[in-house]
């Protein structure tokens, strides 16, 4: 009895002491994970993963403010962006069930007087991005509109009559000018300020005690300070009255209420779960074709399950979240810095909660160079789209028309995966022909082999690195979308709000581009010929950004 009784506390013993292991691995990949981006002195960032009743990992790293050399803590609050229109989403849903609203109700209901030009605009339209209203955050100067505190309506009259993109429910276009028509809407029905409606029917609820509707001049207990990159390394976050992101971006909050709002989601806490399905489902466009976005949440796949995920980015700040239904696992991600979007390191968190990790290079298989060279050649997506697949010194690289070649490793004969990435090639023979899927999460793509060549690489110049030095700087496109330019080593370089840095090539003086994209930067300058703005020339659009 006594052997029987040892054997039955060493079986235990083993169980614990195992999975204490396997808990302290997985912190140790997601340590890993956050730190190869975020460095100790820098701003930084907050870090949850849940999992069925438990969480799995809470911590925080770097500095929440730089001037007084304060440290990051779970504890910090930070500005969510875009994560609330998952909150803005669920109210509108909240106040359906009360039979205040319906989907299809047309916004002329709420506003009669706004011009829609003889379109049927529905609240279904600004919840899922398909309305066609102009983006208030892609019109004009916006940076002196934003420093002043505005209310819903001056906000709606500075968009409301600016030509529509397109026809409601013909394309998908992210617009923030459809969730503050949403904003607008939840405070006419409910008679209550929308602050004080997420107040009173969320945060106090759910017990969101560190959770705010955003201002500059109130006191938000452990806030931590927003920050943008600059061609000295930091700098304070330009200003932004939280009145104009409004419904669209203007809530606070840290990694623990993240969680507890996770869990009312997951539990039907706050609407039924046939609501909750309105807002998890994709959503369609008129053609049939899916929008890969619900009610305030992104549709996606995380390693072929399904992923509801929405990212934010304001200034000073980025933020991630991540919701896997069939693991119950949830992960959020809050920094206090733009150009570092924590959004795939939040997705490979994801993977590795649900057992799931994407591959890396060291996981690779060898293949010989026979298997690699069968699928060298170039590949026709749609819109005549040319991958060219070539091989050099035992590997293969792929290069999209325009862009630089990257790194591909086998997990199998037909498997390569993106160096350092999520996205794949599924390569296959159909018919005698090579195919290939490139599959990036939920969007999958098939090329067919072809004998059309890519576009021409363009021809790189050198360019002075003092001359390179002039065009540093800070430039910015729209409120939520900036490019900061820097050089190092001799080298130009750029990054995009929520974007990995891109090296920048000349082609001629003050005209750059990629090869990361197939995408061209035009410097201007004044009548002193200082450099002022810069002309982002990509897919067909001209956007101008001006140096701050």
């Amino acid at each position: 009895m006594k052997n029987s009784i040892s054997l039955f506390v060493f079986t235990i013993s083993l169980f614990l002491i195992t999975n204490l292991a396997k808990g302290q691995n997985l912190a140790l990949q997601f340590d890993d994970l956050i730190t190869k981006q975020y460095k100790p002195e820098d701003p930084g960032i907050t870090a949850l993963v849940y999992k069925n009743g438990e969480t799995l990992y809470r911590k925080a790293f770097g500095m929440a403010n730089l001037e007084l050399g304060v440290k990051m803590t779970p504890e910090h609050v930070f500005e969510l962006g875009s994560i609330t229109k998952q909150f803005t989403a669920v109210s509108i849903l909240m106040l359906m069930e009360q039979g205040k609203l319906s989907l299809e109700d047309e916004i002329t209901k709420f506003l009669p007087d706004y011009p829609t030009n003889g379109q049927r605009i529905t609240v279904h339209h600004l919840l899922n991005h398909t309305s066609g209203i102009k983006s208030y955050t892609n019109m004009g100067d916006l940076i002196s509109f934003a420093r002043i505190d505005r209310t819903p309506i001056e906000i709606i009259d500075y968009f409301k009559n600016a030509p529509m993109d397109f026809n409601p429910g013909e394309k998908w276009n992210y617009n923030n000018s459809g969730y503050i028509l949403l904003g607008f809407i939840i405070e006419k029905v409910s008679g209550q300020s929308y602050a004080d409606f997420i107040q009173e029917h969320i945060y106090e609820p759910l017990g969101m005690k560190n959770s705010f509707y955003g201002s500059k001049t109130k006191l938000i207990p452990k806030r931590a300070s927003g920050y943008q990159p600059s061609e000295e390394g930091f700098r304070n976050a330009d200003f932004i009255s939280m009145t104009l992101p409004y419904a669209a971006g203007s809530l606070m909050s840290n990694v623990d209420d993240m969680l507890r709002w996770h869990k009312a989601i997951h539990n039907n806490e706050l609407i039924k779960e046939s609501s909750k399905k309105l807002a998890f489902t994709n959503t369609f466009l008129n053609n049939g074709k899916k929008t890969n976005y619900g009610y305030g949440w992104q549709i996606d796949e995380i390693q072929d399950l399904p992923s509801i995920e929405h990212g934010g980015g304001i200034f000073g700040y980025v933020t991630h979240g991540v919701y896997a239904p069939d693991e119950n696992v949830y992960v959020i991600l809050l920094t206090n810095r733009n150009g570092s979007s924590p959004q795939e390191i939040a997705v490979k968190m994801a993977a590795l909660a649900m057992g799931k990790p994407y591959p890396d290079a060291e996981s690779g298989i060898a293949l010989p160079n026979e298997k690699l060279e069968k699928w060298v050649g170039n590949y026709e997506f749609e819109n005549e789209v040319i991958r060219s697949i070539t091989m050099k010194d035992g590997l293969l690289f792929s290069r999209r028309d325009g862009s630089e070649n990257l790194k591909l490793f086998p997990v199998s004969e037909n498997r390569f995966y993106f160096d350092r990435g999520t996205a794949f090639y599924d390569f296959s023979m159909k018919e005698g022909k090579k195919e290939v899927v490139f599959n990036s999460r939920i969007n999958k793509d098939i090329g067919v082999e072809t004998d059309k060549m890519p576009v021409t690489e363009k021809n790189e110049i050198a360019v002075d690195a003092s001359q390179l030095e002039e065009y540093v700087g800070v430039y910015e496109l729209s409120s939520q979308f900036k490019i900061t330019v820097t050089v190092n080593d001799g080298k130009i370089y750029g990054q995009a709000t929520g974007q990995p840095q891109f090296e920048m090539f000349a082609e001629s003086k003050d005209t750059f581009f990629l090869k990361v994209v197939a995408a061209q930067i035009i410097f201007s300058r004044d009548d002193d010929g200082a450099v002022t703005a810069l002309t982002l020339n990509q897919g067909g659009q001209s956007l101008k950004g001006i140096k701050s």
